[in-house]
């Protein structure tokens, strides 16, 4: 396959194990990394440094994929389907700003499209959207460890109660995009 098509877009949803695994099931998805974006801290940032709360990043998702197997415009509307783009600061338990909602767009048709978006599934959420749309400054890769999380750790109790429910959903919701 020729990957000079392909293309990427860039995610917060919460914890970045949760938005990974979801779209490592999504078709024309090629390639799913977990990383850190957003901050203003100097430097790669840790895990343990995000986690902190004090270097403005955010877990974020780097997604590489094929527009024409799925288009941008569909990531988008399974990203604000699977995950809660109300509230601020928090995925379920996970509370601070690198957990905040966030598309990071790489270009105007990219934010354009995400504005889109956000408008129109906000009819479907009781809450406002609060989902921030900015420019991709800086991605950095996450450790390791924190690359593939549930394919590897699918036992582990967050896996369990809180990944796998949310595949549940995005299968639901979302069937016929996914490989």
């Amino acid at each position: 396959m020729e990957t000079n098509n392909l293309e990427v877009a860039t995610f917060g949803g919460g914890c970045f194990w949760c938005t990974e695994a979801v779209f490592q099931e999504v078709k024309g998805v090629e390639k799913v990394v977990s990383g850190y974006s957003g901050g203003n801290a100097p430097g790669k940032p840790t895990y343990r440094e995000i986690c902190s709360g004090l270097t403005g990043h955010a877990e974020v998702i780097q997604i590489t994929y094929d527009p024409s197997v799925i288009s941008y415009e569909y990531i988008l509307l399974i990203f604000m389907t699977t995950h809660d783009p109300t509230t601020l600061n928090r995925q379920g338990a996970d509370r601070g700003t690198q957990y905040r909602s966030v598309i990071y767009y790489h270009n105007e048709k990219q934010k354009a499209s995400a504005e889109l978006v956000k408008d129109q599934v906000a009819k479907y959420y009781e809450d406002p959207i609060i989902t921030e749309i900015s420019p991709l400054d800086v991605f950095y890769e996450a450790e390791a460890e924190h690359q593939n999380y549930y394919r590897e750790n699918q036992a582990q109790g967050y896996c369990s109660f809180v990944i796998t429910p949310k595949l549940t959903k995005l299968r639901k919701l979302h069937a016929e995009k996914l490989k």
